[in-house]
């Protein structure tokens, strides 16, 4: 066998690969940063502008609304018959007679 090994741990055995590696991740994290920046104060100056839209939060309401009408275990209770003014009976929805 030669002395030059193969796969993951054969790049991290060369000096000079790896410093390369560092070398061109460093330049990678200073660049993206300097030009991320404003890309960034965009991306969430949008996201905040769309959170605070009174759309997207009606949207939001609704949706949460029958999500939670769907994984409520509890049937759906409809009136049935007023006993009195406080009173009303109240019986499940699918058993509801119309």
């Amino acid at each position: 066998m030669s002395g030059r090994m193969y796969g993951a741990d054969s790049y991290w055995e060369e000096p000079e690969r790896m410093l390369r590696l560092i070398i061109g991740v460093a330049a990678g994290y200073v660049l993206g940063a300097k030009a991320g920046r404003a890309r960034y104060e965009q991306i969430s100056k949008t996201t905040r502008a769309v959170a605070a839209s009174p759309v997207t939060r009606k949207l939001v309401q609704v949706s949460r609304q029958k999500l939670s009408d769907r994984l409520n275990t509890q049937p759906r209770l409809e009136p049935m018959e007023p006993i009195d003014e406080r009173t009303t009976v109240l019986v499940p929805q699918d058993q509801l007679r119309r």
